[in-house]
């Protein structure tokens, strides 16, 4: 199983509405390119995630705390816990990948 941003990418600009767009599954993990618009609307998920900040720039409040992020950083969220993308550029985009278990760990 392969992706390439290129591809990823394409594909939200083929769907402008869309956020998110899955491109691997396997077993409990998916890999999906995500690039929200202006403002990051996404609730708590069930699974563990990593995101892999691809383009861009910005705030991460994880869990109450706030970072600053940048091309090329590393993100975890545990399962359920409140976090979202602030204050990003609008070239931001990143790999989010779920896994492992409903409820982590």
């Amino acid at each position: 199983m392969q992706s390439s941003v290129i591809k990823a990418l394409q594909h939200l600009s083929n769907k402008p509405e869309n956020l998110f767009v899955k491109v691997i599954e396997h077993g409990s993990m998916s890999v999906e390119i995500y690039r929200p618009v202006n403002i990051d609307p996404q609730k708590p998920h069930l699974q563990d995630e990593l995101y892999v900040i691809i383009s861009g720039h910005g705030e991460f409040l994880n869990d109450g705390v706030r970072t600053t992020f940048q091309q090329g950083d590393v993100l975890f969220v545990k399962a359920g816990v409140e976090h979202r993308f602030e204050n990003f550029t609008d070239d931001f985009a990143t790999w989010v990948i779920f896994y492992g278990p409903e409820g982590g760990e």
